[in-house]
């Protein structure tokens, strides 16, 4: 059975429009057929059907670039272990996801269409099922981490110290899925905002977000002492070691973290790039950071901080969006850009960069989704 990329994606795009109907009907023949499948799955599906959607967008648009799918699929399998999902389970999600795929592509579909997403659907369990098995002889499906230290920087934005009760293997730039206590079975990703350290601690920067449950107990509930649960770490936004060339990060609000983990491990490596950060937020309060970078920037001679603020007139610093103040610059065309932040601005930022020269090879991009 081989792939036929272009009848999934072809197939897929009928679908997307109404991405909203058809992950409801995914989960609602999964539950159907599989009840003992719903307890591993949190009490509100909303963000669960985004996730659901988002990854199934990344893995159909990956087909034809198969290392590109492979490690994503790998972390995909590996992530999936801390919800205890078994090689049996991946046999009830591709008989739902076919079932889903049939009624919403059914003025298209065909038997050849069908083949197609049952060739692609295989290699795609295949690889989750592979990964899973290898790591599960190697590390934890989760880490227990405890709380060391809790600063509210702002009413809505607080970070937070964790000491894992493991060694947390993890490159700069990724991020964890995280659950409390308050809400079992709830898992939010979170980006780590610092290089490794030799005593294992991480940190995480924390945005309280209108109906977010984890972000919310993370903020208000959470207190030193307290014990969380990790998921491995997740993301491909890492430094390229082999480079030379020099660097533009581009963060908008908390997106500053997996930016953050890269400058540090930039500052360990010995390199000396010069390192353009440009650090946004709507009001000069929400720069809850920005003494930190300061004191980075005193010691590293090589960097240099431009915070940024959109929507406060009195502000006496740089002011404007993100995206259009990159273009205040000379040309980052040959530097490696790393942009993390909301989506509007990520992909505004990337739309811009591109058209001043910067190949997309070297723009390389994370976007805050939910509660990270």
């Amino acid at each position: 059975m081989s792939l036929n990329p272009r009848l999934v994606k072809e197939s897929f795009s009928v679908i997307e429009p109404m991405a909203d109907k058809a992950t409801a009907y995914f989960y609602g023949r999964l539950f159907a057929e599989s009840p003992h499948l719903r307890g591993m799955f949190p009490p509100a599906m909303d963000v669960q059907r985004d996730r659901l959607f988002s990854a199934l967008t990344r893995i159909v648009w990956s087909l034809d670039s198969p290392d590109s799918l492979a490690a994503f699929l790998g972390q995909l399998g590996r992530d999936h272990r801390k919800y205890g999902v078994i090689s049996e389970h991946y046999t009830a999600v591709g008989n739902a996801l076919l079932a889903t795929v049939r009624r919403y592509a059914a003025d298209v579909w065909n038997d050849e269409i069908e083949a197609a997403w049952v060739a692609a659907y295989t290699v795609a369990a295949n690889l989750m099922i592979e990964s899973s098995e290898s790591d599960a002889g190697v590390s934890p499906a989760w880490w227990l981490a405890e709380v060391v230290d809790h600063e509210r920087r702002h009413r809505d934005i607080a970070v937070i110290t964790l000491r894992p009760t493991q060694r947390l293997p993890y490159t700069p730039g990724q991020y964890v899925n995280v659950q409390c206590a308050r809400w079992p079975r709830v898992w939010r990703t979170f980006s780590i905002a610092n290089a490794p350290r030799p005593d294992n601690t991480i940190r995480l920067h924390v945005r309280s977000v209108p109906g977010g449950w984890v972000s919310t107990a993370l903020i208000r509930h959470t207190r030193i002492g307290d014990t969380l649960m990790l998921g491995p770490p997740m993301g491909t936004m890492a430094p390229r070691e082999s480079s030379v060339r020099d660097v533009l990060c581009v963060a908008g609000g908390t997106g500053l973290a997996p930016l953050k983990a890269i400058v540090e491990h930039l500052i360990a490596s010995g390199r000396r790039p010069n390192i353009h950060l440009l650090y946004g937020a709507r009001t000069a309060e929400e720069l809850y950071d920005l003494p930190d970078l300061i004191r980075m920037e005193s010691s590293f001679p090589w960097l240099r901080v431009l915070p940024v603020v959109s929507d406060q007139p009195s502000y006496e610093g740089m002011r404007g969006n993100l995206a259009e103040v990159t273009q205040r610059f000379h040309s980052w065309a040959e530097h490696d850009v790393y942009v993390c932040g909301p989506s509007t601005m990520v992909n505004e930022t990337v739309r811009r960069l591109q058209i001043d020269g910067v190949p997309l090879s070297r723009i390389h991009r994370d976007v805050i989704q939910g509660e990270r």
